[in-house]
């Protein structure tokens, strides 16, 4: 019987990618929740595994040559589970080359500018005291919705992102994705990317990821102290 990989996590887009994918490869995994609004991200033991105190972080007992590892990075860690299991990875040398160019661009691109447009959309402004900044708002919103219209004419076609194939690269950007509204996004443009979040997220293992400690997931908006750990600020 495989061994349970160790899954570090909280409820956040980056955790779902790996949460998604755990279960989309059926491996046994065993759960340690990382609550980073009460800094549990910032303690010795899990700066030990993840020096950049940031989750989702892996540890495999069974990893190469039979030796345990410890990985962190999202990307790093879907392609590593990709190698391990052979699966949605690309079927050939070019496919592959095309998943690891669109994982790329996720963790290059949605993931940093849909992550600032949630906080200078929804923090920002309810911190104390409030930093409501338009400009800041407008950048990140323009350049989200400009890397969803990239998305959308990828998937003109084709039912993923890299051809008819489930892969890597879908698990990294539809936790993102998925999350448009918050971004301030629309989808009566984009087609494409309309059925394809509806396709992925149809998939039961897409399901059982993103409702992993789903009760968990609070409000940081309206929490100053989760803020304050968050955002590095003074109490």
């Amino acid at each position: 019987m495989t061994e349970e990989i160790d899954l570090y996590f909280w409820p956040t887009p980056n955790g779902w990618k790996i949460s998604i994918a755990l279960e989309e490869f059926a491996l046994p995994y065993r759960l340690h929740l990382i609550d980073i609004g009460a800094g549990d991200q910032f303690t010795p033991d899990f700066l030990q595994l993840s020096p950049n105190n940031k989750m989702p972080v892996i540890t495999d007992p069974d990893g190469p040559d039979g030796a345990p590892i410890t990985i962190f990075e999202s990307g790093a860690i879907l392609q590593y589970l990709a190698r391990k299991t052979g699966q949605f990875c690309g079927r050939t040398e070019r496919e592959r080359i095309a998943v690891d160019q669109w994982l790329m661009w996720q963790m290059g691109g949605v993931g940093p500018m849909a992550g600032q447009a949630h906080h200078f959309l929804k923090y920002a402004p309810n911190m104390d005291p409030p930093h409501d900044l338009p400009y800041a708002k407008d950048r990140y919103r323009t350049e989200v919705a400009r890397l969803y219209g990239v998305l959308d004419s990828q998937l003109e076609g084709q039912d993923f992102v890299v051809g008819d194939a489930f892969t890597i690269a879908d698990m990294a950007i539809w936790p993102w994705a998925s999350l448009w509204e918050r971004q301030e996004q629309t989808l009566d443009d984009k087609p494409n990317l309309a059925r394809w979040l509806n396709t992925v997220g149809a998939r039961p293992g897409v399901q059982q990821g993103r409702a992993l400690a789903a009760e968990k997931r609070g409000e940081i908006a309206d929490d100053r102290q989760a803020q304050n750990v968050l955002f590095g600020r003074k109490p």
